[in-house]
């Protein structure tokens, strides 16, 4: 898809469709008005018939323009005339799209920028629109014979005024940017568990780092990660044919003595359970148990696009997880990389084994702070749903900046209390620390897990296992939460940090 701004005035703009919001009670925004003016009154004509009503998400395709050179205008209702919420904003503009996907149209040219949202600037308003026209264009196709999509749309012109240009043409990379670090986690974490193997992660980390100057790729196998110690790392993998990766893609765009900031994505491209067999229902969902590190490496996509003034550091474990004569077992007692014991009481709980040992792999790099990112349990789906991602971690300030940044970013978070007591439920009788902690508090006692391993740096922990797909007749990767995080490094970037 190609986007592109333009301030020429929309009715001389060349594009299969013009695409303006309207109001209810039969007010037009700025663009649909010049319509309005130049075919002789017929949106007002329609709005009057009664064919659209200005209702959030109403649409119109207007197909025939009698004695017009435009050929089509698309109407989109806006509701009430005041300054749209930031998430009406972004319905409005999924209703546009999903239009615009069933016609057979080339090029549209749309004018929503121009509409008042609350708390929101020309750089966020283009952003959006390419950010979900984008997510609603998006289709995992590699591994179909046929392709049934007649989506012919591959141009989008987005309309402004003269006096927004440069904000609209920042808003434009960033739209870009975030729009294809997403479809570069979507894509990675579409793909079925036996094309997308750690190997394969590996590869598509050395493929960016290629790309992109500012990116330099280090791949540790297991022998490597032996070396090092990390014991719980490796547990993990032993039950799989398919040898364990840890990645480190380093971008550097700040002053080299400035600390980085350290992205860490959970990377399992495949979760059997291991010994602690999950039930077969939806067990093909867990090839989706490596969104963290996709995000990850779709995020270190985008700071490299927009060449970004900081240093970022991701890293993505990658493993499977199964059944096999080697691997480890209830029961068994692990070291991890930290010197730290580990009983493991439930095998499938194996996403925090291989966050632990990241998480004191990370210490190297003596980070700003360190976010990881994980498809990390059952629980959190339980108690969020399926709308914002659980947040977690050792530092005020920055979860609230992180929080800051899933606002702006439409990106939601709900933060978890990480007290103490929680600490409890891990206890041992035989390791320093067991690897569950109980039915209750699910989430909170994976992130209290890892809160051992993070104390010697600011820490937080996203656990994406309700956000990061949706299943059911849209099953597919969501790219979440490449646009939090790249919002929460953009807003760094802006504070001067």
């Amino acid at each position: 898809m190609n986007y592109s701004i333009e301030s020429q005035p929309i009715e001389t703009l060349k594009a299969d469709v013009l695409c303006v919001g309207i109001y209810t009670n039969q007010q037009l925004t700025l663009s649909a008005k010049t319509l309005d003016d130049v075919t002789q009154g017929l949106i007002s004509s329609l709005i009057t018939r009664g064919d659209i009503t200005g209702k959030l998400c109403d649409t119109l395709l207007i197909n025939v323009i009698p004695n017009s050179p435009i050929e089509r205008i698309l109407l989109v209702g806006l509701g009430e005339q005041n300054a749209l919420n930031a998430k009406n904003y972004r319905k409005a503009l999924g209703s546009a799209i999903a239009v615009l996907k069933k016609a057979n149209i080339k090029s549209a040219a749309v004018s929503f920028a121009e509409c008042e949202v609350e708390k929101a600037d020309f750089i966020w308003k283009t952003r959006q629109i390419i950010e979900v026209f984008s997510d609603k264009l998006y289709q995992f196709t590699q591994c179909k014979s046929k392709v049934d999509d007649t989506t012919t749309l591959d141009n989008i012109t987005i309309t402004i005024l003269e006096n927004h240009s440069d904000d609209a043409k920042t808003g434009l990379a960033q739209g870009i940017a975030i729009a294809e670090g997403m479809t570069l986690a979507k894509h990675l974490a579409d793909l079925p568990a036996n094309i997308c193997t750690p190997s394969y992660l590996a590869k598509q980390a050395l493929t960016l780092a290629l790309s992109y100057d500012s990116l330099k790729a280090t791949i540790l196998d297991a022998s490597e990660m032996e070396e090092l110690g990390m014991g719980a790392l490796l547990a993990v993998a032993r039950g799989s044919r398919q040898p364990p990766k840890l990645i480190t893609l380093e971008y550097q765009g700040g002053d080299k003595n400035c600390k980085p900031i350290v992205l860490i994505g959970k990377g399992l491209t495949f979760d059997a359970g291991g010994i602690s067999l999950k039930p077969g229902a939806g067990m093909d969902e867990m090839k989706y148990d490596m969104c963290g590190g996709a995000a990850v490496l779709g995020t270190m996509q985008a700071v490299a696009q927009l060449k970004l003034p900081i240093n970022v550091i991701g890293l993505v474990p990658a493993s499977e997880n199964m059944p096999d004569g080697d691997a480890n077992k209830p029961g068994d007692i692990l070291t991890s990389m930290s010197g730290k014991t580990i009983e493991i009481l439930n095998t499938d709980a194996e996403g925090r084994l291989i966050l632990c040992d990241t998480l004191t792999y990370a210490e190297r790099f003596q980070p700003e702070f360190v976010i990881d990112l994980a498809t990390l349990t059952g629980a959190c789906l339980v108690a969020l749903g399926r709308v914002p991602s659980g947040l977690l971690g050792n530092d005020d300030e920055l979860c609230q900046d992180i929080i800051s940044a899933s606002e702006k970013a439409c990106d939601s978070v709900w933060r978890l209390p990480l007290w103490e007591e929680y600490q409890e439920q891990l206890k041992s009788n035989f390791a320093d620390l067991a690897n569950i902690g109980g039915k209750d508090a699910g989430a909170i006692t994976a992130a209290c897990f890892l809160a051992n391993f993070a104390e010697h740096f600011r820490w937080a922990h996203l656990d994406i296992a309700g956000t990061a797909w949706r299943t059911g007749p849209t099953k597919g990767a969501t790219g979440r939460p490449v646009a939090l995080l790249t919002q929460y490094l953009l807003n760094r970037v802006n504070a001067g940090a």
